[in-house]
């Protein structure tokens, strides 16, 4: 294609901006419905209408949560991509491919672009916030992350002028509903998931949602903009809520924690520490009270301290919401000959730290013999690794077995790591059931 380079316009210019839709799904859906309800108010702010002009979705007979003229939609993402009316390409559809090149190809053709496609954004948005900048388009993505709490453009605008110290996340709404439910009625893991598949938080397949890689993605995109840097995905540690059972929820309610999936950035001397993983909160801390499908991210900077934002973090509406606003910011620049263009600022290269080197306090439960000795040889071997305990809680034992739970001191991951290997090959050692980082 064409490099086109945008003239922008009179503002007297009353022509409609008009968008093409790639995708129609539940975020499709629910942009539509926002632009349509406020409407009146988004033509009263630009002079202009908003038209949707062409709508690209895979099946032209599947039935859809919002009402489509049949003449707007097609199966052909050229109708969309080469239409020299569409100013600005909404992708939608999620996935990396053919997304990227949808999104690369609009842009050739000198259209912006709006996506709420958190995997595409993660792993390739350097790319397309490059070749956005260098068309002098815009390429924004609100709705990749958090559904409708306006973070990208918090941290980019709103706290620009701050050195980000850290962002600490809930992000996942589908694993805070399922630890939600452990903790408030007993669930096991299971019947939670089964709970939450039923309401529509999780896929039949939950993979992404329960295993973290949806929470990974989501803390790419908030570091690489926190911290200025290109955070590469699979660099960041990932370890989902599989592992937590009932008897560890009730554990850290006695201890006076509760267990979310936390996604966790923060700035390092040596480099940035990116990790996702279920976390014990004290009770007190801020993000403990974010509970059921809500996220919310608690960002520390500089000037301003701790900031925090939360709301509704998926749904047809609340990332409709998003995407909406995208388009609108966009369609202003447009209108006005202005641009608020958010450009990719990844200016540094850092390094990102191995977990081993990451620090922090553990939680860990153990299952052992009910004898005499048991503690003493199990504090012995965290000793010999530097492990500084801070308490010790021993349940009633049987008369053969016993459980312990061991909460220690901030210490590096890769010493407790290796007390673990060597506890776990004791004699009197029967599992070690539950290893969790606890945020003071």
């Amino acid at each position: 294609m064409p490099h086109q380079t945008p003239v922008s316009p009179d503002p007297s210019d009353k022509k409609p901006i008009q968008i093409g839709l790639l995708g129609c799904g539940v975020v499709g859906s629910g942009t539509i419905r926002t632009l349509r309800e406020s409407a009146d108010a988004i033509e009263r702010k630009l002079g202009v209408p908003l038209i949707l002009r062409r709508v690209c979705v895979r099946d032209l007979n599947k039935p859809r949560a919002v009402e489509l003229d049949p003449s707007l939609l097609t199966d052909r993402a050229a109708d969309v991509l080469d239409d020299p009316e569409i100013d600005i390409v909404a992708e939608l559809m999620g996935g990396t491919e053919p997304a990227c090149s949808y999104i690369l190809q609009a842009l050739r053709s000198g259209k912006h672009v709006v996506t709420a496609n958190k995997e595409l954004v993660a792993k390739e948005g350097h790319q397309l916030l490059r070749e956005a900048a260098a068309r002098r388009l815009d390429c924004f993505f609100e709705g990749s992350v958090a559904g409708g709490i306006p973070i990208i453009r918090s941290l980019k605008v709103c706290l620009g002028a701050n050195r980000i110290l850290s962002v600490m996340g809930i992000v996942n709404g589908t694993t805070n509903y399922i630890l939600t439910q452990m903790a408030e009625t007993g669930k096991d893991f299971g019947v939670a998931l089964a709970e939450a598949q039923a309401q529509g938080y999780a896929e039949a397949d939950p993979t992404a949602d329960v295993d973290a890689f949806d929470a990974v993605y989501k803390l790419a995109i908030l570091a690489s903009i926190a911290f200025h840097s290109r955070v590469p995905v699979d660099e960041i540690y990932r370890e989902g809520i599989r592992g937590i059972t009932g008897s560890d929820i009730a554990y850290a309610r006695e201890l006076g924690y509760v267990i979310k999936l936390l996604a966790i950035g923060r700035q390092r001397e040596s480099g940035l520490e990116l990790r996702v993983h279920p976390a014990m909160v004290r009770h007190s801390h801020p993000l403990a009270a974010v509970n059921d499908v809500f996220n919310a991210v608690l960002v520390n900077g500089s000037s301003v301290g701790d900031v925090m934002f939360y709301g509704r973090g998926a749904g047809s509406l609340p990332t409709g919401s998003s995407v909406a606003a995208d388009i609108l910011e966009v369609a202003r620049g447009i209108r006005f000959g202005g641009s608020g263009r958010l450009s990719c600022t990844c200016f540094k290269d850092q390094r990102v730290l191995p977990a081993g080197e990451i620090e922090s306090n553990h939680y860990v439960r153990i299952r052992t013999d009910d004898r005499p000795g048991v503690i003493a040889a199990v504090s012995t071997v965290f000793g010999r690794h530097q492990v500084s305990l801070e308490s010790i809680l021993q349940k009633q034992g049987n008369g053969s077995e016993a459980e312990i739970v061991w909460i220690t001191h901030r210490t590096q991951e890769s010493r407790i790591r290796a007390a673990l290997d060597e506890i776990a090959a004791l004699e009197v050692v029967r599992e070690i059931g539950s290893w969790i980082r606890v945020e003071e």
